[in-house]
């Protein structure tokens, strides 16, 4: 199976325009990408669905909003 970069995930937040808990996050990568999706960032690898949004909110990667976090092209690095 083929690993999943963090910025896949990141960019369907933002093509959704939803805003997300941790949970509903997970559930929607879940959704997306499968149960069984493995993902990596430029830093790390072999993450769960889980994992990786624990990964990408200790970085700074979502946009806290009212009622749960989003994210923005700003917070995706591009190298």
């Amino acid at each position: 199976m083929a690993s999943i970069h963090g910025h896949d995930v990141l960019n369907m937040m933002i093509e959704s325009g939803e805003q997300y808990s941790e949970q509903s996050l997970v559930q929607a990568i879940d959704s997306r990408f499968g149960s069984h999706a493995r993902f990596h960032t430029c830093s790390a690898e072999n993450m769960t669905a889980a994992e990786l949004v624990a990964f990408l909110a200790a970085r700074g990667k979502f946009v806290p909003l009212e009622e749960g976090f989003s994210t923005h092209e700003s917070k995706i690095c591009r190298h």
